[in-house]
């Protein structure tokens, strides 16, 4: 049984993007790992392209029927036998010590149950930083996504039957991190472990409705659930609950008006946004 299991979900991606996305994992100075990549196309097929690696540790999956990205990664937590559980999207690339450090991260500090990183958003190569300090985090994600979802590693033990919930897609991730508020700790490894592909041709207005349908709803449940951290970070910033995109991709800001639990949240869009394509 490997230590990690490094899962990786597929909805028709760039052949060349998902060639560099599996050759920066095969290329990890962490050896001990399985590699589980989900096709969510049935009528696609990336088979030969990851066939074309000839390593053992790779084990590809197609589903019988598009489950969508929620239900893909719900399935691929359930197939996954490692400890931890590396989470990898299928066009970004992982610097060749990120699985080694992080999971150093998680053996040394048994109360962590979910460590993340910088990203390096290419190709205009800005480095997009994220708080390390576990309540910095939890501040964080009362306004946004403080822990990047393709930079993450999580222990499989601390996770719900169904981590991932449909209802919150295409946030589902940002979702997940709030329900662990509480249940774990969190840390982001202050380097750039990920490189973050940003696809200008991906703008949408489907995405942007649907993230903030998504955020309003996370940012109604964290408000009753953790409301201590909600009130701090509330008096602490001028009423302004921003929304990112995938955590870091300006989307627009809840302005709320009130204090507190009885604070009314009005979402202010921006005008554009750009968007990676997601699994559908």
């Amino acid at each position: 049984m490997a230590k990690v299991s490094v899962l990786v979900a597929l909805y028709r991606p760039n052949t060349g993007h998902l060639k560099q996305a599996i050759d920066s994992i095969l290329n990890q100075t962490f050896h001990d790992f399985e590699f589980l990549i989900l096709d969510d196309c049935p009528e696609d097929n990336r088979e030969r392209v990851v066939g074309s690696f000839k390593d053992s540790r790779i084990k590809y999956f197609k589903n019988d029927k598009n489950l969508g990205i929620a239900g893909t990664r719900n399935k691929l937590v359930q197939m996954a036998t490692g400890k931890y559980l590396a989470i990898m999207d299928h066009d970004d690339i992982a610097k060749p010590t990120r699985l080694e450090e992080q999971v150093h991260i998680l053996d040394e500090h048994p109360k962590i149950g979910v460590v993340g990183c910088h990203i390096k958003l290419f190709p205009n190569n800005r480095i997009v930083r994220f708080p390390s300090d576990n309540d910095k985090i939890e501040d964080y994600l009362m306004q946004g996504c403080a822990i990047p979802h393709t930079g993450a590693m999580i222990r499989a033990d601390i996770l719900p039957d169904t981590p991932y919930e449909d209802k919150f897609s295409p946030a589902e991730d940002y979702a997940l991190w709030c329900r662990l508020i509480g249940k774990t700790k969190f840390y982001n490894i202050p380097k750039a472990l990920m490189q973050y592909r940003i696809h200008d041709n991906n703008t949408t207005k489907t995405q942007s409705d649907k993230m903030t349908s998504a955020t309003h709803v996370i940012h109604d449940f964290v408000r009753r659930e953790h409301s201590d951290i909600w009130n701090r970070v509330c008096q602490n910033t001028p009423h302004i609950i921003r929304m990112k995109l995938f955590g870091f991709i300006p989307l627009g800001h809840f302005k709320q008006i009130g204090k507190g639990r009885q604070g009314i949240l009005k979402f202010l869009p921006f005008i554009t946004i750009k968007a990676k394509q997601e699994v559908q």
